[in-house]
């Protein structure tokens, strides 16, 4: 192909961007998977951990170790970090700060440690004052899994700091990566909301197999009947969603007065075999304080309202 005045043409490729250099501070499970991620997408990646031998595999791969966090921050533009705990993020902040003032400036700090929503914006204030963003997160996902399409990875803060740097958040989670809103603490509470669905799930079948087993059935057994009924109570979440945010409960497939007497049989049967009423008894507890209040016509979201406020109080001789 040519140009009658300039000769032959050259194809012209749009430049690409560099790949933001990017530090991980943090070397557990969770904080390899998350650095060799940032590695396969070709992103030049500064690592630190408390205890240096663990970053000998992601060195073969590319990573720089560095000698300290703030040598891992000075190489990077986004700082990822990944800890055991609020209390060790508030410490590498401590560390931070003590090697010089405006080391966060103009850089992105995306805290991906469990905690708090109030330590997320505590987080978040303090990172701000010396200059810096700040973006909290959680992940939804194993360490395997991070860089998969199968990894879900929420985030929290400024629209901003998230726009700047999401094709490189991206690539832990090429199709879960979701901004929430300007909050720090949100992804704190969806992280919370799930683990108490997770919990609540597992110790239901935790208790359908040992009521299960005291009859000589396997656990083994009751899984795949587990995992399906598991299915068909997820169906019913978006239609109890919208009773919850209109706050109206119609019964529209059973009242809570007929899950009462079927609460009432799982107490008598796990009675009977010897197993704990514990969890029944909560269940049972929580329905009846419902019906109490005059909602035994209503469907079971009606129940949403027994967790909104605190437990009550246990009266004079309660618990004797």
């Amino acid at each position: 192909m040519t140009d009658d005045q300039n000769g032959p043409t050259k194809n012209v490729t749009a430049a690409v961007p560099a790949a933001v250099p990017v530090a991980v501070l943090g070397l557990g499970l969770m904080g390899r998977a998350l650095a060799a991620a940032f590695l396969r997408a070709g992103h030049p990646t500064a690592v630190w951990n408390r205890t240096p031998g663990k970053a000998a595999e992601l060195a073969d791969g590319g990573a720089r170790p560095a000698a300290s966090p703030e040598e891992a921050v000075a190489a990077a533009e986004l700082v990822v970090v990944c800890v055991s705990d609020h209390a060790a993020v508030r410490d590498l902040l401590d560390r931070l700060d003590a090697a010089g003032p405006g080391l966060l400036a103009g850089r992105v700090l995306v805290d991906l440690t469990s905690g708090t929503a109030a330590s997320a914006r505590a987080n978040a204030e303090r990172v701000a004052a010396t200059g810096g963003g700040y973006l909290d997160g959680v992940i939804l996902a194993v360490p395997p899994a991070v860089g998969t399409p199968e990894a879900v990875v929420l985030y929290g803060g400024a629209h901003a700091d998230f726009e700047r740097y999401a094709p490189a958040l991206r690539r832990l989670a090429p199709d879960g990566t979701t901004h929430l809103g300007e909050d720090h603490g949100l992804p704190a509470l969806h992280d919370s909301a799930v683990l108490a669905l997770m919990w609540s799930v597992l110790n239901g079948f935790l208790h359908g197999a040992a009521l299960l087993g005291a009859a000589g059935v396997d656990a083994k057994a009751f899984a795949p009947l587990a995992a399906r009924s598991t299915v068909t109570v997820a169906g019913w979440l978006a239609g109890y969603a919208e009773q919850i945010d209109a706050g109206a409960y119609p019964a529209e497939d059973a009242a809570l007065d007929t899950h009462i007497a079927a609460m009432d049989h799982l107490a008598e049967e796990s009675a009977a075999l010897g197993v704990s009423t514990e969890l029944p008894a909560f269940i049972r507890e929580l329905a009846g304080r419902a019906l109490a209040a005059g909602r035994g016509g209503e469907s079971y979201a009606a129940l949403v309202e027994q967790f909104r406020g605190p437990a009550p109080s246990a009266g004079p001789g309660d618990g004797e």
